[in-house]
């Protein structure tokens, strides 16, 4: 009864800010900032965790589906499960105990007792994957473009866990700079899980999905299809064991990323390499199986 009671009590913590985005934010702030008798271990993890809902607030995405400009309905049905997890962690683990509602919240907890770049992505990537499974009808609601980026920040955020927990499967013998990297408590996140560079921000994306891959140039495009596409297998099957989500592998169908995607439609996917592409493929290929 305990369970059922806490559980329902962090559903309406998250109710009341369900239409305010800046409140949202304003929630996930405080469910890092550390209780009066303890330590301040979270704090460094927050800045990943607000850069991330931050780039969806500039968007709209979280919008009120009243509002003018309507946000995207599997955005906030994402951002929401990953609000409830945090907050059902933080109560559980600092002040009612009992035992999680859901696997996802059972990662949450062991962040919340043993902060490290490890439990932190296992966290946040684990309540991730859970929404995107449990949500896939409204991601199937999105356009073609938002689709195909749905797939791209899901792929962004697997490879940037694996550079802290799988450097060898991440970066091949550049492993030992992998978990730097990585590491969320150094800021370093923001150039694997925004896209701000190539999406404005608006919502939806308008026009053919080419005009936002021929914008995408530079650093981002060279770990899309130079590091992280060679690594899709290994990247899914190491993402569905390391989380526990062994859903996650039916995410990738014939080597292409497949949510709410048809794969059959590969161009996007597998784009002739650029040179640069190509050469940092034979320099740092994937380990092999």
């Amino acid at each position: 009864m305990t369970n059922v009671c806490a559980a329902g009590f962090d559903a309406d913590r998250v109710a009341l800010v369900r239409d305010d985005p800046d409140a949202r934010l304003g929630l996930l702030r405080r469910l890092y900032e550390p209780p009066p008798d303890r330590g301040a271990r979270h704090l460094p993890y927050r800045r990943a965790a607000l850069a991330f809902m931050g780039w969806q607030v500039r968007r709209g995405l979280l919008n009120p589906l009243t509002s003018p400009a309507p946000g995207s309905p599997w955005w906030r049905a994402v951002n929401e499960r990953l609000l409830l997890d945090t907050c059902e962690a933080r109560a559980r683990t600092f002040g009612e105990g009992g035992e999680p509602s859901t696997h996802s919240a059972g990662l949450s907890m062991e962040f919340a007792r043993r902060p490290s770049a490890r439990t932190w992505y296992r966290a946040h990537n684990a309540s991730v994957v859970s929404a995107y499974l449990e949500h896939r009808d409204l991601a199937e609601q999105e356009n073609r473009v938002e689709r195909f980026f749905l797939n791209v920040v899901l792929v962004r955020v697997l490879y940037a866990h694996a550079l802290v927990a799988a450097p060898r499967l991440a970066l091949s013998w550049g492993a030992p700079l992998a978990p730097l990297l990585g590491d969320p408590r150094l800021g370093m996140t923001g150039i694997f899980l925004s896209l701000s560079r190539v999406l404005p921000n608006s919502y939806p994306l308008p026009g053919d999905l080419s005009r936002y891959l021929d914008a995408e140039h530079g650093f981002g495009r060279l770990l899309d299809f130079g590091v992280i596409r060679p690594r899709f297998a290994d990247l899914y099957d190491w993402s569905g064991d390391e989380l526990g989500i062994p859903g996650l592998r039916d995410l990738l169908c014939e080597d292409v990323p497949a949510y709410a995607w048809n794969p059959a439609e590969d161009e996007p996917w597998n784009p002739t390499p650029t040179p640069l592409a190509g050469l940092v493929r034979r320099i740092v290929p994937p380990p092999r199986r």
